[in-house]
């Protein structure tokens, strides 16, 4: 069971995750302690001096193609830290009407689905889907995940959405079978904490590439 998880180590490293994984992984690994890793705290002055275009331009990918989170999100500055700024950009989501919050899980692409094979998806997801393997499925896996990407959507209304990142090919295909057993509105909040994952996961990618 461990083994679906290659990257628990770093997850343990980021304790701001932790609230945010707790209901997610709870059911899967039990109780999970958290080490707090000590790093240098990130100057935010030039983040907060930005004016709202500047913002939004560097940070307006951060929710797949949801400029409007990190927009309303800047009137939140200053920011005592990137966790603070993570923290109200995940507020302006979750405080959005449920439309909104519907769209921006629509925006997200299938995994290795047709935004993958036409090229279309944006740099970001290219490259988290990739880190899973899903750029180098074999025929049958394609078929099963395009299978599961459909009976899902078909359920639900929107696609499946994981921290591909956190996650093997084989955690995928578990948690994609376990999820579709859900009701929507289970789904709907996995699909949500899964964003917020993911966005936390790209916000320090951004800012610290090393």
């Amino acid at each position: 069971m461990f083994g679906r998880y290659r990257l628990l180590a770093f997850l343990i490293l980021v304790p701001i995750l932790a609230p945010i994984l707790a209901p997610i992984l709870a059911p899967i690994l039990g109780t999970v302690t958290i080490v707090t890793a000590i790093a240098g705290p990130l100057d935010m002055a030039p983040i907060n001096a930005m004016d709202r275009a500047a913002f939004v331009e560097k940070f307006g990918g951060i929710f797949e193609n949801s400029p409007w989170v990190a927009e309303k999100a800047w009137e939140k500055r200053p920011f005592a830290s990137l966790d603070d700024m993570h923290a109200a950009m995940v507020a302006v989501a979750r405080n959005a009407p449920a439309p909104m919050q519907l769209a921006l899980l629509q925006s997200h692409p299938d995994l290795a689905g047709k935004e993958a094979q036409a090229g279309t998806m944006t740099a970001s997801s290219v490259a988290e889907q990739a880190s899973a393997g899903l750029n180098s499925l074999s025929h049958s896996e394609m078929v099963q995940i395009a299978d599961l990407n459909a009976a899902y959507k078909k359920k639900f209304g929107f696609p499946f959405i994981i921290a591909v990142r956190m996650y093997t090919r084989e955690g995928i295909l578990f948690e994609f079978n376990r999820r579709l057993q859900n009701d929507t509105q289970t789904e709907f909040a996995n699909d949500l904490q899964n964003v917020y994952i993911i966005t936390h996961l790209r916000l320090n990618k951004l800012l610290d590439p090393g």
